[in-house]
């Protein structure tokens, strides 16, 4: 059973890459970008994993990413294959946390230059709450960090607003009491901008794994000075066998 807990939550698994670990991805994914041409997945990107229902991938990019950043959503086979093993590594860890976690969708790359951020959002139970698999949450990994700026953050409310629907008596694979976000959180919607949050900023260490539950608000930092290089995803729940 999917408890709200879960889709609400942070957590944090240290070590999830080693030094070596995240030497090779850089150098991985810096032959990648050289070899097909940098532009393609930055400046001259026309598409986003983020999307926003009626509008544009480019007036989605315009929302979440409105200076733009460079975004891998396939990554080499050796990078997907290393950052599933973390994974794999990781699960007992993961596991204490969100329960509910059974496997880890594909990685994308990401990095952020000077004045480059995400504007805060909910990824939300993604695509369907009532339909399986479930994102319960995300994961994120920084490869290597600015010299200023780029922090990540996730921010807490309390607003009802922010809830759609409650869904009774345990149903539908959910325990009692579960709640389900509204879609559209994010700064495409008035809504959403106007309601007051409570922001808490964190940098994490290179190679440890950041975990927000897909219910909870959050984003980026601009960066003032430097790059940030970070590997993220999506933990997901499968349909239990019945």
């Amino acid at each position: 059973m999917i408890h709200i807990a879960e889709t609400v939550t942070v957590g944090s698994v240290e070590g999830f890459l080693d030094a070596d670990e995240r030497a090779r991805l850089a150098t991985v994914m810096s032959g990648f970008l050289a070899e097909q041409g940098p532009a393609q997945f930055g400046s001259g990107r026309i598409t986003s994993i983020h999307e926003i229902p009626g509008h544009s991938p480019e007036q989605a990019m315009a929302v979440y990413e409105p200076a733009g950043r460079v975004e891998v959503r396939q990554i080499p086979g050796e990078a997907e294959k290393l950052l599933q093993h973390a994974f794999d590594r990781a699960r007992p860890a993961l596991s204490r946390v969100m329960p509910s976690i059974t496997t880890c969708r594909p990685w994308t790359y990401v990095e952020y230059g000077p004045g480059q951020h995400i504007t805060g959002h909910l990824d939300g139970i993604a695509p369907d709450p009532l339909a399986w698999p479930r994102q319960i949450a995300g994961i994120s990994v920084v490869i290597s960090e600015a010299e200023a700026g780029g922090a990540f953050y996730v921010e807490s409310c309390s607003s009802d607003l922010l809830w759609s629907t409650r869904l009774e008596g345990g149903r539908d694979g959910y325990a009692d009491g579960m709640w389900l976000a509204h879609d559209g959180a994010d700064h495409s919607a008035d809504w959403f901008t106007a309601m007051p949050r409570t922001r808490w900023n964190v940098s994490p260490a290179p190679g440890a794994a950041l975990l927000y539950g897909s219910q909870l608000t959050h984003g980026t930092e601009p960066v003032t000075r430097g790059r940030v290089s970070k590997f993220i995803s999506w933990l997901i729940a499968e349909k239990p066998e019945e």
